[in-house]
């Protein structure tokens, strides 16, 4: 059962140490040889080269231009030799028992994609969730639709499903893994684990829900890209109405800040969809 671990990063010398002990931590791996950490480099100026060289030499680095985490992701994905693939953003951390839940969660349902419940942590202080944030298993797919519902660093998967339902779209500039989600909850049962296997760290400045407004622009686009897949006919429903919801939220919001362009593009939207429904 080899194991390939892959970490973006760009300019996290100062947080990337954490989520590698992170790795070095899990008890799942003190009896396991087959596996490999990957680092991908999306092209850092900060002190990333040398943290690895000098602290984690076995870590395998890959570096390259930077190019965006989904660009870094899939350079990851494609030269990773495991059969099952776990994503870790740098600046996220493992709990020690991570992997061997997940992998126990497998076994025992006999699925290939795993998530886990998550520790949510804000400018240094633990914060609770909201209900629309609750995790779950099982066809998730409508539950994958108003918003992102798995984070990248609680999965696990075995390779077969990124052949099926190809990489991350380094097209969208945010919600990546909410598209990457879309096309896997659309096809895959999912397995979860309901103890709380990372530490998610948000509240800098750096993140691309800070860096991007209105992040259902990109949601949409999403969704019509599933819509234009093989869908059952409640999958399809339930994506369509979600899609109007997101469309006319951005229309009033775009009428409200006097943005034309964008005023104009979803009402273009709407109208077809609404047609289409």
């Amino acid at each position: 059962m080899f194991l390939s671990i892959i970490i973006p990063t760009f300019n996290r010398a100062e947080v990337l140490g954490r989520a590698l002990d992170s790795v070095r931590s899990q008890c799942w791996l003190e009896a396991q040889d087959d596996w490999e950490i990957i680092v991908v480099d999306d092209g850092s100026t900060d002190a990333t080269a040398s943290l690895l060289a000098s602290d984690y030499p076995e870590v395998r680095v890959l570096s390259q231009p930077n190019s965006g985490v989904s660009s870094a992701r899939n350079r990851g994905l494609e030269a990773a030799s495991g059969e099952w693939l776990a994503l870790l953003d740098s600046d996220d951390e493992w709990l020690p028992h991570k992997l061997r839940r997940q992998f126990e969660a497998l076994e025992a349902s006999g699925l290939q994609f795993c998530h886990t419940e998550e520790i949510w942590v804000r400018n240094g202080v633990r914060v609770n969730q909201m209900h629309k944030h609750q995790k779950s298993g099982g066809w998730i797919f409508e539950r994958c639709l108003p918003l992102c519902a798995v984070s990248p660093s609680s999965t696990i998967m075995h390779r077969s499903i990124f052949d099926s339902v190809g990489l991350f779209d380094e097209n969208l500039p945010a919600c990546e893994d909410y598209d990457m989600w879309l096309r896997v909850s659309a096809q895959y049962q999912v397995a979860y684990v309901e103890q709380a296997c990372i530490n998610k760290y948000g509240g800098h400045a750096d993140q691309l829900s800070r860096r991007h407004w209105g992040m259902d622009r990109f949601r949409v686009i999403a969704l019509e890209k599933i819509l234009a897949t093989s869908l059952s006919q409640a999958q399809s429903l339930a994506a369509k109405e979600i899609l109007i919801k997101k469309l006319s939220i951005l229309i009033a919001g775009a009428r409200k800040h006097g943005n034309h362009n964008l005023l104009t593009d979803c009402q273009r939207r709407l109208d077809y969809w609404q047609q289409a429904a």
